[in-house]
């Protein structure tokens, strides 16, 4: 699942595919949308391992060593040292500092950029991460979440490994898609969301991924939609789900549960005609 941008629904997607799965069998879930995660927010895992990502740098300053010859803050071009200190959000680890330093005062330390976990869900098994505040190097622990999670999938012989990507066009979008068998643009209908969709179909197609688009809240502006579906014949991709706006998909967040088992709501059936496309899809 990835979007292009933020905000289009696909983590609510991803979830009700999820539950969806579970009729044929558990499927592996991965979160990778490392930056702000959500999808545990809806499946409530229960934590079994964590692992640190130690994939950064940080300048540390040694105060018995320093000699406050000021040439780490002359030439720090990110203005993270003052008087001695590192500030750690501001440095970006490039070890300049260390270079200059005449009393090898400077030292660069492996920095805690993130963790991630793998943990139950009564809907099969999730691998997810969170990157601290200011942590770097998302597409590193992207493709760590993808490489545990097709271990397992592979260990489980799951039916299905769900992702819920990131937005965007980026890095960790690109490590989200590698070695994918189908992508599933969930896209809305706006100015912004037709111009993402177009430029993440054209990564997919650069990576050689096939991909298929779903348009979230269609009918709140059906001229939207249609240059949506005009761009996607246009690219060669097709549209297997159109999900209406429905105030069940936001009930159904607010309880922590995928909007499929929150009854029997438009949108509800939107998505569920949408997997039976994209199990159809992947049996071809």
């Amino acid at each position: 699942m990835i979007s292009g941008k933020g905000g289009t629904g696909k983590t609510s997607v991803a979830a009700s595919f999820a539950s969806l799965a579970c009729t044929i069998k558990r499927p592996v879930l991965a979160d990778c949308d490392v930056d702000a995660p959500n999808l545990h927010l809806l499946l409530h895992p229960e934590e079994r391992e964590v692992y640190p990502l130690r994939a950064s740098r940080k300048a540390t300053i040694d105060p018995d060593a320093c000699r406050h010859c000021g040439l780490c803050e002359k030439y720090c071009r990110f203005d993270a040292i003052h008087d001695g200190r590192v500030e750690p959000l501001a440095c970006e680890g490039c070890g300049l500092c260390q270079w200059v330093c005449p009393y090898q005062a400077v030292q660069m330390e492996e920095n805690l950029s993130g963790r991630w976990y793998v943990s139950d869900t009564r809907l099969g098994r999730l691998v997810h991460g969170r990157l601290e505040p200011g942590g770097e190097n998302s597409g590193r622990l992207v493709a760590l979440i993808r490489a545990r999670a097709k271990e397992l999938a592979i260990q489980q012989r799951a039916a299905f490994l769900i992702t819920d990507g990131p937005p965007g066009i980026g890095c960790p979008v690109i490590s989200a898609i590698s070695g994918a068998d189908l992508a599933l643009v969930v896209t809305e209908p706006t100015l912004s969301g037709l111009h993402d969709l177009e430029r993440v179909l054209a990564v997919c197609r650069h990576f050689q991924v096939q991909t298929l688009v779903c348009i979230n809240r269609y009918d709140l502006d059906p001229q939207g939609a249609e240059a949506i579906m005009g761009k996607c014949r246009d690219m060669g991709t097709s549209v297997i789900g159109r999900i209406p706006y429905d105030t069940a998909m936001v009930d159904a967040i607010r309880k922590g549960v995928p909007v499929v088992e929150y009854g029997d709501a438009p949108a509800s059936q939107a998505i569920k005609d949408a997997w039976a496309a994209v199990v159809d899809y992947t049996r071809a």
